[in-house]
């Protein structure tokens, strides 16, 4: 046990157990240094409430019972969990990589994309350490569009079940380049791509959204803070909620992480390196919370810039109906990127298409109070959720400085977001895929708004792919962190989350994270010998 409050000292703490700050500690948990986690939550229960829909979508019994605030004040639920693994716990485990595109200057249709400090080339290594780290499913070389590989997944992708690969076949068939969509999850299959009695994933329906009651979705408590636990100079305490962080009179270096515990009023503990990782929101708030006389507007924040240039993409989860029931369980395999980057009658990049998981009665149920009898009058909720066919589409958002988080004088936490930032490409990505539909097996122009994806149409709420509050770069003056994430205006304070994106790209964030989780562990590793 950890020595709460007293003099025990680290080489390095880590706030947060996410894809940044889990996957940071499994890398630095094979050295000798010592290692502290501080994690906000508890580990998650397993129960028979993991897998219900209801439980899960419907009621939202695992999501944090907090509300933030919008910029006219109303307050909102913010789509975030606190539990050992972060928001990978609930996850679709789609892990994708940017872009080499994404790291350079990309003109939108509503402004530019800004470039990265670091390109493709030097995560890349990384990329493929992430992918074999965390199980990735797939196969490089399908998708036109992706970047050079210096490694193959380390496992083959999770194959289609037949609905699917008709729909992969018919889309083939318009001149489209599907491919499997790389995806985290600890499966063995057989010749007909079924789970094995040994494998830990059993194919289920209960991937996207859901935690895992079997462990075999690739999230961070599984796959790095677990492992990471088995060394001996690695600890953890759960439920420290960090408050805030105090630095040395010159306001150089961070010499205590304040935490509210269950059973005292305060600890406080001390390292060599201090690492935040909390969520873009959450980071930036901490930072802005740990206001000094050094630091007058927020650590790390000369620039003005911590909390400003949210993103969390443009999204939209959508519901076809397949002519043909779709009897598939595992569906979310395929993907579809031929209009990333533009296409013949748009010059601008639209997006990506992926699968979702597949929709139940419980959730078609949970929609029906906003469909009512429109969706489809002679199609019972039942028959209609047998027929599901369902997509996420995936647009960029542009990092604005007006897009931000704040903190009021109770410390609530304020976000402002514009939500008509760059969506027409969205737009037309949507329309790509509803002309489409007649083609692909699907009920023409019947085309469904999944919002129980998305809190119930509350855009503002989905927080899942939040990113860019404390980005990086080279420029002191419009960066908060360096190249290594490193913050500019202290020696021993670095962010390891999705925060530190410049640009968020079209496609889910957290490959990347995890990718510059070990870069920057490798870093670590470097400065402290």
């Amino acid at each position: 046990m950890v020595a709460v409050g007293g003099s025990s000292h680290y080489d390095v703490i880590i706030i947060g157990t996410g894809a940044g700050g889990g996957t940071l500690a499994h890398r630095l948990a094979p050295s000798d240094k010592r290692v502290l986690i501080l994690e906000r939550g508890g580990y998650l229960p397993r129960e028979r409430d993991n897998w219900d829909s209801t439980a899960v979508f419907v009621r939202g019994k695992y999501r944090a019972a907090e509300f933030w605030l919008d910029k006219h004040g109303n307050e909102f639920p913010p789509e975030v969990n606190y539990y050992v693994g972060g928001n990978t716990k609930f996850y679709g485990a789609a892990l994708f990589r940017l872009r080499p595109e994404d790291f350079g200057d990309l003109r939108h249709h509503d402004g530019v994309s800004p470039s990265w400090p670091i390109r493709y080339e030097d995560l890349e290594p990384y990329y493929t350490q992430a992918e074999h780290l965390y199980l990735v499913h797939g196969r490089h070389g399908e998708d036109p569009w992706e970047g050079p590989c210096s490694g193959q997944y380390a496992y083959p992708p999770v194959e289609h079940e037949p609905r699917i690969q008709q729909l992969s076949d018919d889309l083939e068939k318009r001149g489209l380049h599907p491919f499997h969509l790389p995806i985290g999850v600890d499966l063995t299959q057989d010749a007909n791509g079924r789970a094995t009695p040994a494998s830990v994933c059993i194919r289920c329906n209960r991937v996207d959204g859901f935690p895992c009651l079997v462990r075999g979705k690739s999230d961070a408590q599984v796959i790095c803070v677990e492992p990471a636990l088995r060394h001996p100079n690695v600890e953890m305490v759960t439920h420290a909620r960090v408050t805030r962080l105090e630095t040395d009179p010159t306001g150089c270096s961070v010499t205590a992480v304040v935490a509210q515990l269950p059973d005292e009023e305060e600890a406080r503990f001390s390292a060599d390196i201090v690492v935040v990782a909390c969520g873009a929101v959450n980071s930036a708030s901490l930072l802005l919370a740990s206001a000094n006389d050094q630091h007058p507007h927020g650590l790390a924040n000369s620039s003005d810039v911590v909390g400003r240039h949210y993103m969390r993409h443009n999204n939209l989860a959508l519901m076809a109906i397949s002519k043909e029931p779709n009897d598939t369980q595992f569906q979310k395999t395929l993907a579809l990127h031929d209009w990333y980057l533009g296409a013949d009658d748009w010059d601008y990049p639209l997006g990506g298409i992926q699968m979702l998981g597949k929709s139940d009665a419980e959730q078609i149920h949970g929609e029906a109070p906003r469909w009512a009898g429109a969706a489809a009058p002679d199609m019972p909720f039942e028959v209609l959720a047998h027929h599901a066919v369902d997509f996420w589409l995936c647009g960029e958002d542009l990092p604005q400085p007006d897009n931000r988080v704040t903190l009021d004088g109770d410390g609530r936490i304020h976000l402002a977001l514009d939500e008509t930032n760059n969506i027409a490409g969205l737009t037309r990505l949507r329309h790509k895929l509803q002309h489409m539909l007649g083609h692909l097996g699907m009920h023409e122009h019947r085309l469904l708004s999944h919002s129980i994806y998305l809190h119930k149409g509350m855009p503002i709420g989905a927080t899942a792919h939040q990113a860019g509050t404390v980005r990086f770069g080279d420029d002191p003056a419009s960066s908060a962190l360096d190249v290594n994430c490193k913050a500019h205006d202290l020696d021993n304070l670095y962010v390891v989350d999705t925060s530190f994106f410049p640009s968020i790209g079209a496609v889910n964030p957290s490959l990347t994270a995890i990718a510059n989780a070990l870069r920057v562990g490798d870093h670590l590793l470097a400065r402290l010998g």
